[in-house]
């Protein structure tokens, strides 16, 4: 083969070559265009299923709650709490303490040493009772001197007296023998007056809570030495936000619970100061407490005071039986073996509680148990 016929040759083969390059280059490339648009194709696919799959969701939703000849044939079981009218409260809870109204630390008015302790812890005692006395001796030989001088100084008085009257003698000594007898009176008052400040005296009736003092020991003024509380009298002390002021009166009426006790006692508000405490921003509150059980001063009390009560009897229900839309408020009833929604309107709520001002007439049976699983027009079976 000449060079001219292999040179044909070899060209006709590189044609060859790029003819069926090209061919496979459109072949991919229409492949490749032909798996982009199938991808695009299904994703669009998917996306429309989604959204016909979340409509038909919702018309389900909506056919379970508008057509009760379909979807309500099924009774559901419930539970129902017939209503009632009642006065509706609400209170405010605050901590307090029991104090007594009458509680007294007795010490001795004048420096001394306890020679006599007349009660023990636990004794009742009257007011003008003395408790307790210091050594005295000194005092008392004070006072004998001065009862003998003032003995004396009353019989030259009494003497001067009757020869002034009778005209004998001069002023001078009727007055010496007048001013005498007088200064040693006022002696004798005062010594009498410090024998009495020896002295430990209860002012008030009541009961010894504690004797602090033994024979022997000195004491001083503002030594505690003996204690006596009136239990019959007592009371409950507490300090109250003054965002309450406006609403704590005299005269409320306070449950008053004591934890240590496990017991209540019902009372009212006896005083509610009027002075806010500028630091704490509180104000005090005093209430009435019975004597007639073991309260102890400085137990710790928790007050429940009433600061509202509805001026007639309406229904009450749980909060968590009412149920809100966008601007309204119902709960569910059963009527004829069916369930009505009963739109209603709320006033005050207190401790999981609401005061139903309409929408509710007394007898009516609201839903409780399962009033989450019904909806309007369902058939329902009340539990027995």
């Amino acid at each position: 083969m000449t060079s001219t016929s292999l040179s044909v040759f070899f060209a006709g083969i590189k044609n060859n070559y790029y003819k069926n390059f090209t061919i496979l280059f459109l072949v991919i490339a229409f492949l490749n265009s032909c798996s982009a648009d199938n991808k695009a194709k299904l994703d669009k696919l998917k996306k429309q299923k989604s959204e016909i799959e979340t409509q038909i969701a919702a018309l389900e939703d909506e056919l379970k709650k508008t057509d009760t000849s379909s979807v309500n044939d099924k009774s559901t079981e419930v539970s129902v709490m017939p209503l009632a009218t009642q006065f509706f409260k609400t209170f405010i809870e605050v901590q307090g303490r029991v104090d007594a109204e009458e509680s007294v630390s007795l010490s001795s008015e004048m420096p001394g040493t306890i020679n006599k302790i007349n009660v023990s812890s636990g004794d009742n005692v009257f007011i003008g009772q003395v408790l307790a006395e210091t050594d005295t001796r000194v005092i008392q030989q004070q006072l004998q001197d001065l009862e003998t001088n003032y003995e004396l100084a009353k019989q030259v008085f009494v003497k001067q007296e009757n020869l002034w009257n009778q005209k004998i003698g001069t002023e001078i000594q009727f007055l010496q023998a007048k001013t005498t007898k007088e200064s040693l009176e006022k002696k004798i008052s005062m010594i009498q007056e410090q024998l009495k400040m020896s002295k430990i005296i209860s002012p008030i009736n009541g009961t010894v809570d504690g004797v602090n003092v033994k024979i022997g020991q000195p004491v001083f003024p503002g030594m505690a030495a003996i204690s006596v509380v009136n239990f019959s009298k007592l009371k409950v002390k507490a300090e109250v936000a003054e965002s309450y002021a406006s609403k704590i009166k005299n005269g409320n009426e306070v449950l008053l619970v004591f934890p240590d006790m496990n017991d209540s006692v019902s009372s009212k508000v006896k005083y509610a100061s009027r002075t806010i405490n500028a630091l704490s921003r509180t104000f005090a509150v005093e209430v009435a407490l019975e004597s007639k059980k073991e309260f102890h001063p400085n137990m710790v009390a928790k007050l429940k005071i009433n600061d509202y009560q509805s001026s007639a009897p309406l229904i009450v229900i749980p909060i968590k039986f009412i149920q809100k839309t966008t601007n309204d408020s119902f709960v569910m009833i059963a009527e004829n073996g069916k369930v009505v929604n009963k739109k209603i309107s709320i006033g005050n709520q207190y401790n999981g509680n609401a005061e139903i001002l309409s929408g509710l007439n007394a007898g009516d049976l609201l839903i409780t148990q399962g009033y989450d699983l019904v909806y309007e027009g369902d058939k329902i079976i009340i539990k027995k």
